[in-house]
């Protein structure tokens, strides 16, 4: 009879059957690490890419600067935005609007355009046409349509729908009748009563001596084809614009498709209510990159 010897597994030998066992539960362990991507998320990966935040640029209305947007721009920074809040020369509309235009044409990847009372106006015109820009939000803002005008927008409840203008605005130069390249600068009892309503009377003070004036010719010259036509919006509904009525808000927002937040806050909503007002263009943001 043949003796049939048996070999002891040497710990050699032991090591080799345990090391694929070892690199198997590895590999489990590290699958359930990974995220589950958003679709935008994987289709960035197989394109060899992260997902894009993309650029937020703001632009400011009449009687005011880009300093106004000085909160807002610190909190989207702070969550890791690029941001610009670029200044509105409030000459004319169809110049403004090509002047925000030449610079969204600069930047590289989607952008959110933002803009706060005719500034709103302008958006609408410069991005018509533009791929990059992948969002528009208004904040207490005109969103004309072909043909109309900011100040026709206003309607007859806003404060500046008065039958004297000089009890509004001051003229310069003081020549009447104006000329469409007459700065309007409000009176301070314009922007304390109207204008700036919901902010402390420091900012108050601020916001009337800082103030930059927009020419008569801007705030009535006729709006070019609407860029929310093409373009998807959010809109920002300030329930105490004495500026631009929230009725008159809401027509805006329904004809142009915008999802709709309403908040508590006058016309510089931006200033005193900056949270909110970074929080839904973080939410456009947010469905931009989603959407890559």
């Amino acid at each position: 009879m043949t003796r049939r010897d048996h070999i002891t597994p040497t710990a050699t030998n032991r090591r080799r059957v345990a090391l694929p066992i070892v690199l198997a539960a590895l590999a489990l362990l590290l699958a359930s690490l990974v995220p589950v991507q958003t679709a935008g998320a994987q289709r960035a990966a197989a394109a060899g890419r992260s997902p894009e935040k993309p650029t937020i640029v703001l632009v400011h209305g009449a009687w005011a600067d880009a300093s106004n947007w000085t909160r807002v721009v610190i909190r989207l920074q702070r969550d890791g935005y690029r941001v610009y809040a670029i200044a509105n020369p409030l000459r004319s509309l169809s110049g403004d609007a090509a002047s925000v235009r030449a610079f969204l044409q600069t930047i590289k990847g989607p952008v959110v355009l933002v803009g706060h009372s005719y500034g709103g106006a302008v958006i609408t015109n410069a991005a018509t046409g533009l791929p990059n820009v992948e969002a528009l939000v208004y904040v207490n803002a005109f969103a004309p349509d072909e043909g109309e005008s900011a100040i026709a927008l206003a309607g007859p409840e806003s404060a500046l729908s008065v039958a004297d203008p000089t009890t509004v605005f001051d003229f310069v130069p003081r020549t009447l009748p104006p000329t469409p390249d007459t700065d309007l600068y409000l009176k301070r009892s314009t922007v304390l009563r109207s204008f700036a309503t919901g902010l402390n009377a420091v900012d108050k003070a601020v916001a009337a001596a800082s103030q930059r004036p927009a020419t008569l010719g801007a705030l009535s010259e006729p709006s070019g084809p609407p860029a929310w036509r093409t373009i998807r919006s959010w809109y920002l509904i300030g329930a105490n614009d004495k500026i631009v009525p929230p009725g008159v808000e809401e027509t805006m927002a329904e004809r142009a498709g915008s999802k709709v937040v309403h908040y508590d806050a006058g016309h510089l909503g931006l200033i005193s209510e900056p949270l909110t007002v970074s929080r839904v263009i973080e939410r456009a943001a947010k469905a931009v990159a989603s959407a890559r």
